[in-house]
């Protein structure tokens, strides 16, 4: 498989998680969307993302531990345990109307490619500080979601511009 940049994938950071909700809605109910931005450029990713992967990371942007790992340290520790490292995250295609993920691992076994939500890669990118990049259709896809009024294009254009969420550390 080619690099990542010679197929012209875009290298994106994760630049913030934004909470909203929908008017009248009770913040239980929030969802998170996921905003990353392409570094020296002007694109972005908006992703919506359920509250338990937004939450989770928050705490792992800010760079907070836990007594025990929670899933996410789980699983960047699973990886380094088996002598592997992730190499890179790709957000690279729309499954079902929802956007999807490949890790590339490298370990003593070789290379592998393992499917994952894009919440779930992304969180582990930030924990071990592996590069994204995302394909080109789907930053088209997601500058047609972003497009008219409907109430998720409205919410997804809120979290372009809404501040993010914050991490007060626990104390250790």
């Amino acid at each position: 498989m080619p690099a990542a940049a010679d197929s012209g994938f875009s290298k994106m950071r994760v630049s913030k998680v934004a909470p909203l909700s929908q008017d009248g809605e009770d913040d239980i109910f929030r969802c998170c969307y996921v905003v990353l931005d392409e570094p020296g450029g002007d694109r972005h990713l908006v992703i919506q993302v359920g509250s338990v992967e937004g939450s989770a990371m928050v705490a792992n942007l800010a760079g907070q531990e836990w007594a025990r790992p929670m899933t996410y340290q789980f699983m960047a520790a699973l990886v380094r345990g088996l002598g592997g490292q992730v190499r890179v995250v790709r957000l690279d295609r729309v499954v079902d109307g929802a956007y999807a993920a490949t890790v590339e691992v490298e370990g003593l076994g070789g290379t592998a490619r393992v499917d994952a939500r894009a919440s779930d890669a992304l969180n582990l990118a930030v924990l071990v500080h592996a590069p994204v990049f995302v394909a080109p259709e789907m930053l088209d896809d997601c500058a047609r979601r972003l497009e008219g009024d409907s109430p998720e294009a409205v919410m997804a254009r809120r979290a372009l511009t809404a501040d993010p969420v914050t991490f007060r550390r626990m104390p250790g």
